[in-house]
């Protein structure tokens, strides 16, 4: 008798649960650059207006 083959597995049944420093440290590694760029074009598109 011949195996039976599994199922094609969904990327949404599986199941993620990252940790919550991973998490926060994934968050801090985008954010942070992020934030500065946008404190930067802000605060240069106010230098244009005065």
């Amino acid at each position: 008798m011949r195996a039976q083959q599994p199922e094609s597995i969904d990327a949404a049944d599986v199941p993620v649960n990252p940790s919550l420093g991973r998490l926060v440290f994934g968050w801090l590694l985008v954010g942070v650059p992020l934030a500065y760029g946008v404190v930067t074009t802000l605060s240069r598109v106010g230098q244009l207006f005065q």
